[in-house]
């Protein structure tokens, strides 16, 4: 038996959670199961690198059947920190221009508050 990973969803993921449908809460449910199951190991299609962030380890989940993105990053502790969520729909790379900046930011604050 496998330890599970520990996910922490900030606040504001937490409120953009609660935002979604029915079917759109399913399928973040499910990456966020994935990711505590298999932590940093899980790969594509379910996980995959950002580019243009400062920070090299972030990552975005990418649940399946939707155009949703939530970055992440997994901070010293090793927890993976649910950074911000969105869909990119009809966006793709104006999303990430807008987004990663604000990701960046939250775990920064989140570094500077050790980590709670």
């Amino acid at each position: 038996m496998s330890t599970a990973w520990t996910v922490i969803l900030l606040e504001e993921v937490e409120r953009w959670y609660f935002s979604l449908d029915a079917d759109e809460i399913a399928s973040v449910t499910g990456a966020i199961d994935l990711l505590e199951l298999e932590g940093p190991t899980l790969g594509r299609p379910a996980v995959d690198r950002v580019k243009g962030s400062k920070f090299h380890s972030m990552k975005e989940l990418r649940p399946a059947g939707t155009s949703i993105r939530i970055l992440f990053i997994f901070d010293p502790e090793r927890q993976a920190i649910l950074l911000l969520g969105g869909d990119k729909a009809g966006n793709w790379k104006a999303w990430y221009d807008r987004n990663i900046p604000i990701a960046e930011q939250r775990y920064e604050d989140w570094l500077d508050m050790g980590g709670e």
